[in-house]
Formats: C-alpha cells, structure tokens, sequence
C-alpha cells in the first residue's frame, strides 16, 4: 500500500483546519526604539517635569536652548561656572535631562516642550544613551527626527548640531559606533538651518584615552570639560547668533 498520498492528504487536512498556524511563529516585525516617543520614568521624572514646567512657564524669546542627555544638564552642575561665563549675558533654557535617549527628547516635543519657545540657537548633542541598545542606523533616525521636528516646531530656530561625544577610557566598539553615527550626521548640515560641529577630538588624548582630568568618569565632563565644550563652539554661536 502506497502511504505518501494518505501522509499529504492530512498534512493538506490540518492546514485547511488551522491556515493561520504557519504564520504564528513568525518573528514580529523590528521596531526602532530611538524614533518611539516615550516618557522618562524611575527618578528622571522630576527633571522631565522640570524641564517641561520650564518651557510652559518660561515661553519666550532666547538666544540658545540646549537639548540633550546627563550631559547638557550638566551645564548646570559640574559647568556652571563655565556657564555663568560664557551664557550669563545671554538668554538661555536648558532642556537637558540626565539619561535622556532620543526617544524622550522626542516625547517631551509632543507634549509641548518647545510650544511657545522661540530659540535662535537649538543647539543639540543627544544619543549616546542609545548606543547600549541600538544599532548606528537607528541612533541615526533618532537624532534626525529630533532636528526634524525641531525644524517643524521652530522653522527661524537655527540649529547647532554637535557630535556625539566620544565615552569610555579608550578605543572601544561603542566608541566605534558613535563615530560612525557622527559621520552620517555631518550629512545634516546644509549651511542654511543646521549647521554640524564635531569637537569630539578635544576630548581625547594623543593615544585615544580620556583623561580624568577632563572627564572624570569618562563620559560627564567636569569644569575643565566644559570650558573645552564652550571654547570650541563659541565662534559658531556667535556666528549664528548675529554676534
């Protein structure tokens, strides 16, 4: 007795009675994390808050509004006095949060973080948080729609667009990842409205390492961190502002 036909005819039987069961182990389909808004949550929430309660409060006229991670936040801790130096005479709003990935810069713009905020300056230097979890092309698509929405909120907003800050005490391949991010951003800038600057390389020594004398945990810079930060994008704002 010849089986091979009883053995298709019942395979053909349970496709017909389950059609769907062939699909159900599929992989679901890849999401890019950087370009989902979502809001901070654990202990950023108060600086979320914050920084959100700012720009309702404070809407307005300003020279620069900075946008980014721990490290623009900074500019009100370890920076302050390079701060106080370099911005006191200027009209500022600083919309860092420690933490921050793209995801959330992008999720406070929805609720209203530049509504009625009208900068001169945007100066931006976010994704490094991003680098634990995501691939180059998605850090990529995070900080483009960043600048593209600070583009649709804030159309006479010029935007100074930094790259992202080398981390780690020496060559590494997160290292690695972000200077590859930074070369796809310098094709943002189009001398009109975004404006690209890399000052990354101060930040290292002749071997590649971080001093501590910089950047103490080799990621936050210190005073001395941020007067190189200031130093090195001072003529641009300057230029950009009219000054």
């Amino acid at each position: 007795m010849n089986i091979k036909p009883l053995i298709w005819a019942a395979v053909l039987a349970v496709s017909v009675q389950f059609p769907g069961r062939a699909q159900t182990n599929a992989p679901a389909p890849h999401q890019n994390t950087a370009i989902m808004p979502v809001p901070r949550t654990g202990s950023s929430t108060n600086r979320q808050a914050l920084v959100l309660q700012r720009a309702k409060e404070a809407p307005g006229d300003y020279d620069i509004e900075f946008i980014g991670d721990s490290i623009t936040q900074g500019w009100e801790g370890a920076g302050k006095n390079v701060y106080q130096e370099f911005y006191g005479h200027r009209k500022i709003i600083n919309f860092g949060v420690g933490g921050d990935r793209t995801q959330h810069v992008l999720w406070r713009f929805e609720q209203g973080q530049l509504d009625g905020i009208k900068a001169k300056v945007a100066e931006v230097m976010i994704g490094t948080n991003n680098s634990n979890d995501n691939s180059e092309a998605e850090i990529l698509a995070g900080v483009e729609a960043i600048v593209q929405q600070i583009r649709t909120r804030q159309p006479e907003t010029k935007i100074l667009l930094l790259g992202i800050f080398p981390r780690g005490k020496t060559f590494s391949a997160q290292r690695g990842k972000l200077l590859e991010v930074n070369q796809a951003l310098a094709r943002l800038d189009d001398g009109s409205h975004i404006f690209y600057l890399d000052i990354g390389s101060l930040f290292i020594e002749n071997d590649g390492s971080i001093s501590k004398s910089i950047m103490p945990d080799a990621l936050h810079p210190n005073d001395a961190g941020y007067r190189i930060w200031a130093n090195a994008t001072e003529p641009k704002l300057k230029q950009l502002l009219g000054e």
